[in-house]
């Protein structure tokens, strides 16, 4: 699962400490508890539609070629 730290301040020495408070760098944990098994779920669910029915990864290929095609013109 993902693994958060905390970002170091510009001014320490590349060996420093992690854990200095700096205000306004607080990171919420647990933020990703929901999120990462959704997005694990989602790109299950893509892998078994591309080997279950690979038309549908076709058509989304093509899709995206068009839509991409569109913004170049």
């Amino acid at each position: 699962m993902t693994h958060r730290v905390r970002d170091k301040e510009p001014e320490t020495a590349p060996g420093a400490s992690a854990d200095i408070e700096v205000p306004g760098r607080d990171i919420t944990p647990g933020r990703g508890r929901l999120l990462e098994p959704l997005g694990l779920t989602l790109v299950a669910g893509a892998g078994v539609l591309f080997v279950v029915r690979p038309e549908y990864y076709a058509a989304g290929v093509h899709l995206f070629a068009t839509w991409a095609a569109s913004l170049v013109q």
